[in-house]
């Protein structure tokens, strides 16, 4: 009865409930984690003054350009199915490491160490997810990847509702520092899940590479893939362009969230209460949309509505800028992103090569996508100085908007092209 009702309501085959529900925990894992710490990093990053967040952004960047060609030496060592394991482990170090100072650390100390947890969380949000989806496209085709990666995804909205609801819950209760070890048990048990994962049958029609093998990976192959490919350029270019809009969105809200409250306790709670609203809302459109709507309208198509929905969502902050709009926006654009947009784009990835799939997507999802992060944080402080306020940052906005819904649209197109040339089914 389960598996029918299953197969019925997301598109779930008969052989692969059992990989589609171990992505599902996977990702759960991850982003239940990474909710329980993301409010967390928000309110550190004010704690330390709204103007110093374009300052943290730039030192994101910075962070990533030293991690991609540490990441890169590292894969040319380390078997595929082996990195993902041993970088969750290095992260739940760090995360001990950070409780341990966060309760040891004078009082005087504590914003230095606010800011280098923000930069952490940054950097571990990226890699952690990056990862993820690179070990889905490892393990699922083209074709069933349209059909899937919309199921997976409802794995991630659960746990960042667990992470955000956990959060927003017992943070007056035993402070904002102990729910790291909610992370730390979280990234463990995803450890479990993909260990797991790879002990089950590939779900690739076509041969797959030895999951012990490594991508023939430098230091800076990731950035030398990525130029020598205009599809992966067009990747890049579609990142690069949501970041900008995301950043511009972040600060809009920064802005918002710390003229509402100066309180830490409080800020931590408003944004928990983002989080929150933004994974129940994801969860209705994957349940109900997200795993038939790619099939039926194309990539390309799914990739053009949330620069749609955003150029919109700009539009209405421009002329109402209070924590009401923001709240609705952030949770509208957040939820289209990661029921449809980012399950869309991941399948992108489903037709490169093993090394690309590895080496390009972790420099496109990271540092790239930081790179975005720095420009938009830049620009947007140089609007903000030139007196430009939220309005004339949002309506700046909005082309940047349609020019990536363009990209997205050609993005389609030119996957479909890839995927007949290479002879994979695109259905």
């Amino acid at each position: 009865m389960f598996r029918r009702l299953i197969h019925r309501a997301t598109g779930v085959r008969e052989g692969e409930l059992t990989v589609a529900l171990l992505c599902c925990a996977f990702f759960f894992c991850i982003l239940s984690g990474y909710y329980v710490l993301r409010p967390l990093r928000e309110e550190m990053g004010l704690a330390g003054g709204v103007d110093n967040l374009p300052r943290l952004y730039l030192v994101n960047l910075g962070v990533m350009l030293l991690a991609a060609p540490l990441f890169g030496a590292l894969m040319k060592r380390v078997a595929r199915r082996r990195i993902v394991p041993l970088v969750f482990r290095f992260f739940v170090l760090n995360l001990l490491v950070f409780l341990g100072l966060a309760y040891w650390l004078p009082a005087d100390a504590q914003i230095g160490l606010g800011r280098v947890f923000y930069v952490w969380i940054s950097v571990f949000n990226m890699w952690a997810v990056s990862l993820f989806w690179a070990t889905m496209a490892d393990r699922i085709d083209l074709s069933r990847s349209k059909r899937l990666f919309g199921f997976i995804a409802v794995g991630g909205t659960l746990g960042g509702i667990a992470g955000a609801g956990a959060t927003a819950l017992l943070v007056e209760t035993i402070g904002r520092i102990k729910p790291i070890l909610i992370t730390v048990v979280m990234l463990a048990l995803a450890v479990q899940c993909v260990r797991a994962l790879w002990r089950q049958p590939s779900l690739r029609r076509e041969p797959d590479a030895a999951a012990i093998s490594r991508p023939s990976a430098g230091i800076l192959s990731g950035l030398t893939a990525t130029l020598r490919s205009p599809y992966l350029l067009g990747i890049a270019g579609f990142i690069v362009l949501y970041s900008l809009s995301s950043t511009f969105l972040y600060f809009a809200q920064a802005h918002i969230v710390h003229d509402e409250t100066a309180e830490r306790t409080a800020r931590a709670i408003l944004f928990a209460r983002i989080d929150l609203w933004t994974n129940l809302l994801t969860l209705v459109l994957q349940l109900g949309l997200a795993g038939r709507l790619i099939p039926r309208i194309g990539v390309g198509a799914t990739l053009t509505l949330l620069p749609v929905v955003t150029a919109l969502g700009f539009a209405v902050l421009a002329f109402a800028p209070s924590y009401g709009t923001v709240l609705i926006f952030q949770a509208v654009r957040r939820a289209g992103n990661y029921a449809l947009a980012r399950p869309a784009r991941e399948t992108l990835y489903t037709i490169v090569s093993v090394d690309q799939r590895y080496k390009a997507k972790s420099f496109i999802d990271t540092f790239v996508y930081r790179g975005g992060d720095a420009v938009g944080a830049t620009v947007f402080n140089l609007l903000d100085k030139a007196g430009a306020g939220l309005a004339g940052v949002s309506l700046a906005a909005i082309p940047l908007a349609l020019i990536w819904g363009g990209v997205g649209a050609v993005l389609g197109t030119a996957q479909q092209r890839l995927a007949h040339a290479k002879g994979v089914d695109p259905s």
